[in-house]
């Protein structure tokens, strides 16, 4: 057994899921701003960014969701753990940790790279 302090983890956990709930806020946001946009006067260009861009913002806060409920789920079970195994958290707990933490900087950096798009595309629209 892998001998690794499951508060530490659990803490890790809420620090993620405070950061997704962030991220959401900001799409949320932005889905605002690109409504607004889309009712000025457009190109069939600008029209598509806009498409793209509610699209992405949409499959992006889905993304949130589910990773949010993936975290909240293996933060559950690692606290069970606590219990059951005075604190320690096993191999299979520490895998999905690691996998967990990879999804998130995956979604983090698909996060920023849509923030830069939609703020280009902000500045070239009047």
């Amino acid at each position: 057994m892998v001998q690794v302090d499951i508060s530490q983890l659990s803490r890790e956990c809420n620090a993620w899921r405070e950061q997704l709930r962030n991220f959401r806020n900001e799409l949320t946001e932005d889905e605002t701003k690109i409504r607004q946009v889309a009712g000025q006067s457009l190109s069939r260009e600008q029209l598509l960014e806009v498409e793209h861009l509610h699209n992405q913002f949409h499959i992006q806060l889905i993304n949130i969701h589910d990773l949010k409920q993936s975290i909240k789920v293996h933060d559950r079970k690692m606290n069970f753990e606590q219990a059951v195994f005075n604190g320690t958290a096993n191999e299979d707990s520490l895998s999905r940790h690691e996998n967990l933490f990879a999804e998130f900087q995956s979604l983090e950096q698909k996060l920023e790279e849509l923030r830069t798009e939609f703020n280009e595309f902000i500045k070239r629209t009047p």
